[in-house]
């Protein structure tokens, strides 16, 4: 995987507002603030989405974002909290590194998110599911 901004953070070669650290993942604060409090929590393994972790990565980036979450609640009082973590750039993923959003709301802070339902039947929904295979 080709170096990041975030993994240039993580390494200390570019300087942040760091929130917490642990073995598995960094928070620290995003440079493009949408709202006071605005973390993104990385992993410290580089690796381009979600789809790439292991389960212990997976486990360890989402008890972070937790964390930090209710660090930035508790710090801020926001009026609702939104988590984002995105993956690939159709799907909204702007650095190629893992990671969440922690990202404290307001009543018409104009953060939007568009989200057009398409509301299939239930056999439709049922098709989908059935094309889906997971094993445990």
């Amino acid at each position: 995987m080709a170096e990041t901004v975030f993994s240039k953070i993580i390494a200390g070669e570019i300087p942040c507002a760091k929130v917490y650290e642990d073995a598995h993942t960094f928070a620290f604060m995003d440079a493009g603030q949408v709202n006071p409090g605005h973390v993104i929590v990385a992993t410290k393994q580089p690796a381009e989405t979600i789809l790439d972790l292991d389960e212990g990565l997976v486990t360890a980036l989402f008890q972070t974002a937790a964390k930090v979450a209710r660090a930035v609640d508790a710090a801020f009082q926001p009026e609702g909290m939104t988590l984002l973590q995105a993956n690939k750039p159709a799907g909204w993923q702007t650095v190629p590194h893992v990671h969440v959003h922690v990202l404290p709301r307001h009543q018409d802070d104009g953060v939007g998110l568009t989200w057009p339902r398409k509301e299939p039947s239930l056999d439709e929904l049922k098709a989908l599911a059935a094309e889906i295979r997971i094993a445990d």
